[in-house]
């Protein structure tokens, strides 16, 4: 069944871990160029209109961005409309207190611009390199998750629990201008995360990175339920998906598979998944599946299909997938502003 969506309220976004991209040579850039490349890749994303970027956080060499904040705060010199975020923001193995000060001082810097997706992130290698132990994996989660939520009312903070010393009336600053933070829970697809979103009041983002996206519908419509039984205005609900833009749908496909092969079979030896092929592959791409790839009206199609199907009006395309080019980043966000999203808005309509 699909859900009624009001195209005036549908926002198209971009997602990036930094990616290290390959030079024309087929070497790999230096993690600073890829960086450079970041605030480019924003700057266009901001001329053509879309709503926001968001910089995930990793700590190993295929990724280039280890503090989003940092290079957020670099975009925000730079652009003026495009909201800027975190995705994500692994709570696990951050300090709340510090989330909150470095991300309300890029609201200030970007004149009310930031926003942060938290999570308990896909990759671990945090963990080890702050000092932190897996085996507390849910036990810090859950308790910096309460402490950012007594944070985020910018009221004197009381709090006390395991991790740390207990607060008491401490005042966290600088304060946001408008009075609250935007922050977003990332959901993997557990019932107990969306739990937890609801439970906090706060806007959830599904990551849909594998399998058919309509198998997220329950988790979309428990949130609701959650929310409604407690009397509570609904709340936004986000996805996101990778996926490549070009001009034909052959093209992205070439273009895409190579380097995403590659990346997934990298990921893959370090967890035990098998190989990817080609066939599984066009399967992720078809549209049922996961992958966003195509030309642009066959990835504007997908995307206001899945955001009827889940009745959500946010859609955040992870637009780097492995070690593609520069150039070819550059045109797949730029035909997604200025095709892919006036398609969705009209499909919608």
């Amino acid at each position: 069944m699909s859900t009624p969506i009001d195209p005036a309220s549908v926002e198209l976004g971009l997602d990036t871990f930094g990616d290290v991209t390959t030079r024309a040579d087929g070497t790999l850039e230096h993690h600073a160029v890829v960086l450079r490349q970041v605030v480019e890749q924003a700057e266009l994303a901001d001329r053509v209109g879309l709503a926001f970027i968001g910089l995930g956080e990793h700590h190993r060499d295929d990724f280039a961005i280890t503090a989003p904040d940092v290079v957020l705060a670099a975009i925000a010199a730079r652009t003026e409309r495009i909201r800027l975020g975190s995705a994500v923001t692994v709570l696990s193995s951050d300090d709340p207190i510090r989330v909150f000060e470095r991300f309300s001082t890029l609201d200030a810097l970007s004149n009310g611009r930031a926003e942060v997706i938290i999570g308990r992130g896909s990759f671990t290698e945090s963990f080890g390199l702050f000092g932190f132990d897996l085996a507390d994996y849910e036990r810090l989660f859950t308790e910096k998750l309460d402490l950012l939520s007594h944070v985020l009312t910018e009221e004197p903070v009381t709090w006390s629990g395991s991790i740390r010393p207990p607060l008491r009336e401490q005042r966290i600053f600088p304060p946001t201008e408008s009075g609250r933070l935007k922050v977003w829970i990332g959901v993997g697809g557990t019932p107990q995360s969306v739990v937890r979103a609801a439970h906090y009041r706060l806007p959830l983002m599904l990551a849909i990175i594998g399998g058919p996206p309509a198998q997220f519908v329950p988790f979309a419509n428990y949130y609701r339920e959650l929310l409604a039984a407690d009397g509570v205005e609904p709340l936004p609900i986000g996805m996101h998906s990778p996926g490549h833009v070009a001009e034909t749908d052959e093209q992205a496909r070439d273009e895409l598979f190579p380097h995403f092969q590659a990346q997934r079979d990298r990921i893959g030896r370090e967890r035990g998944w098998p190989p990817t092929t080609r066939i599984q592959f066009e399967r992720d791409a078809s549209p049922e599946g996961a992958l966003y790839v195509g030309s642009p009206e066959t990835v504007a199609r997908k995307i206001a299909t899945n955001l009827r199907t889940l009745g959500v009006s946010r859609f955040d395309l992870k637009y780097a997938n492995g070690a593609m080019p520069h150039d070819q980043l550059l045109r797949s966000i730029e035909l997604y502003g200025t095709r892919v999203a006036p398609l969705v808005r009209d499909m919608l309509a």
